[in-house]
């Protein structure tokens, strides 16, 4: 008898990567609607919440620890990236999609908006959209 791995329901986690964006764009967009002691930290979080859905939909059979710690390991190394100042990279973060992806200006904090979106993001992963056969 084989043991089948448990897997992820990618069309949800797609429509959970989908949806996050959509409020992440919302909350840059419409900022007036979110408490402002926040600041810019809930797209933040929203951001690292879709890394972990949009990852989760590629590597369905990845438990949900491993793909919150990948997940956080690439917020970390996107943030600790825009240490890098070249001309190269700072001309493409001057685009508005460059800027959305890769940021411009590395900050603690946003280090802790990660923590929590990718906390957030693996509790919902582990409750509803990694299925056990």
């Amino acid at each position: 008898m084989f043991l089948v791995k448990p897997e992820r329901r990618r069309l949800l986690q797609v429509g959970a990567t989908v949806a996050v964006i959509a409020l992440g764009l919302a909350s840059r967009a419409y900022p007036q609607f979110l408490p402002a002691a926040l600041g810019k930290y809930p797209g933040d979080a929203l951001w690292a919440m879709m890394i972990v859905f949009a990852l989760g939909a590629i590597a369905t059979r990845m438990r949900t620890w491993q793909l919150a710690l990948t997940s956080l390991l690439i917020c970390f190394a996107v943030e600790c990236g825009q240490l890098v100042q070249a001309p190269w990279i700072v001309e493409l973060r001057a685009h508005h999609l460059g800027h959305l992806v890769l940021g411009s200006t590395f900050g603690w904090a946003d280090l802790i908006a990660y923590t929590a979106g990718v906390a957030v993001a693996a509790f919902i992963d582990k409750l509803a959209l990694f299925k056990r056969r």
